[in-house]
């Protein structure tokens, strides 16, 4: 069957990745290809995408430069997939059939991941995510990793939490209708909610694009809850926080986020209307371990920015590839790099000491976290 048509754009960015690398790789060498589809554009899922994006380069450059391979460059096939997941899937396929990477790093968004994994799948290509936290998606099939930690594994802890220190009893809900990862936060929100035995006094939905929630935190602020959870991408939430400050919700309203508002743009884009909201992480930026330091400080040293969560996934996705990599000691054998990957286990990474679960999720202790909107910092929660 032929290969399907690929965007002009996704092609020079594909061209262009491979054009830089070539030249500073020995005839010797041996080069590991390894696609990193990322969104670095398309509206909100930018904001995770580039961050990504950043942090595996960065991790690329020091992994290159330290020769630790056993003579094995990595090479990364860039594109960018514009958040559209017809897109992804004509990115993978290229990557699969022409390319022929043995491994690939993404997508940005669950919603492109059910989409395009299994490709990799059929293809037996290994794919590690660092920011889809859609249950069930490793179940795609046993070529599929993350390095994100799941929803249905964090939410409830933070769920918890908040209840527990806010004497929460009454609840509104607020998600978003037509993205994989927002609605299967909402499924996994509305189960914690019921488990706990809270009343559900409202839920409310919006489509992608929207810019007003007036309407809907209108009637939510009608019926008084005691915190309104958000099933949200961080640009949303971020218009959320302001226009609910705008409307007189009032900051003993408790805000508690998903996974994907955990993102240095919130604050950004939020200001101090993110005072307060409560998310579930597995890693921040001032996380106490000497690896951590070392990243925040690395990426920083490059960037001039604080990376976030997703950064730092990115980050321990590229470098526990590398590591199945130099066990496997071969730089296109995708199956033997894939069980090599699988048999990992006490890696060290920034998120602190993981492995993976039976599903091949990995295996972190979740975080809860409060956002200082005046700071710009998510900082861990007192008591959790």
């Amino acid at each position: 069957m032929p290969s399907p048509v690929f965007s002009r754009r996704a092609i020079l960015a594909l061209t262009g990745a491979a054009i830089l690398a070539r030249p500073a790789f020995a005839q010797s060498e041996r080069v590991a290809k390894i696609g990193l589809v990322q969104s670095t554009t398309g509206g909100s899922a930018a904001l995770y995408g580039t961050e990504q994006k950043q942090a595996i380069d960065l991790a690329f450059s020091e992994i290159n430069a330290a020769k630790s391979l056993n003579g094995i460059t990595l090479q990364a096939l860039y594109a960018d997939d514009g958040a559209d997941r017809g897109q992804t899937v004509n990115i993978f396929q290229r990557l699969i059939r022409q390319d022929r990477v043995v491994a690939i790093l993404g997508p940005t968004l669950s919603n492109s991941a059910f989409a395009a994994d299994p490709l990799a799948q059929q293809a037996g290509i290994p794919v590690i995510a660092s920011s889809n936290t859609a249950p069930n998606l490793t179940k795609i099939g046993d070529f599929i990793f993350r390095t994100s930690v799941p929803e249905d594994q964090v939410f409830p802890t933070v769920l918890r939490y908040a209840v527990d220190k806010h004497h929460i009893k009454r609840v509104a809900l607020i998600y978003g209708l037509d993205d994989a990862l927002t609605r299967s936060a909402h499924d996994v929100q509305k189960k914690a909610v019921a488990d706990l035995d809270l009343e559900q006094v409202a839920v409310e939905s919006y489509q992608k694009g929207d810019v007003d929630f007036s309407a809907q935190l209108t009637k939510i602020r009608a019926q008084n809850p005691d915190a309104i959870i958000l099933g949200t991408l961080a640009e949303e939430a971020a218009a959320i926080l302001r226009q609910a400050r705008q409307l007189g919700i009032g900051e003993k309203v408790v805000f508690i986020g998903c996974n994907a508002n955990i993102s240095a743009k919130l604050f950004e884009l939020a200001g101090a209307a993110a005072n307060g909201i409560i998310v579930g992480a597995s890693w921040f930026a001032g996380y106490d371990s000497p690896r951590s330091k070392a990243f925040v400080a690395a990426y920083r040293a490059r960037y001039g920015t604080t990376p976030d969560i997703y950064a730092a996934q990115g980050y321990d996705a590229a470098y526990i590839l590398a590591e199945a990599i130099r066990r496997a000691d071969n730089a296109t054998d995708s199956k033997l790099v894939r069980d090599k990957l699988a048999s990992i286990t006490k890696f060290e990474g920034v998120l602190g000491t993981f492995g993976w679960s039976a599903d091949r999720d990995a295996t972190v202790t979740p975080k809860v976290l409060i956002g200082d909107g005046d700071s710009k910092v998510f900082v861990a929660a007192p008591g959790a």
